[in-house]
């Protein structure tokens, strides 16, 4: 399995104010925007992810980390015996994800985008 990025999630409660803020200190743009979550981005690929709410998970995540296997990394956090918070849910939007909660109480988000199988 292979990682293939890692993006930080801020929860905010004004999803256009943090836009305009972070493009406005960054230079970042946004690059995705379900209505919950955008993702801004810069030429090189430095991405940062703004979220009021996730759509389908009972918790916002930290950090999503996207692999190019995201049933193997699935098979591994249940070896490791972290606490699954999210199943493993192939979602509308083209991502299939799971949640684990790390031993700190952090949720961390891993997803594939689902044309990438």
């Amino acid at each position: 399995m292979r990682i293939n990025r890692v993006v930080p999630n801020l929860t905010v409660t004004d999803l256009a104010k943090a836009i305009a803020e972070h493009t406005a200190v960054f230079g970042l743009r946004p690059v995705m925007d379900h209505g919950w979550i955008v993702t801004l981005a810069d030429d090189d690929g430095h991405q940062l992810s703004l979220m009021t709410h996730d759509a389908s998970g009972p918790v916002n995540p930290e950090v999503s980390v996207f692999v190019d296997d995201v049933h193997e990394a699935f098979d591994r956090a249940r070896r490791a015996g972290v606490e699954i918070v999210h199943p493993l849910t192939e979602e509308p939007w083209g991502v299939t994800r799971f949640f684990y909660k790390a031993s700190d109480g952090r949720v961390i988000n891993v997803g594939m985008h689902t044309d990438e199988r």
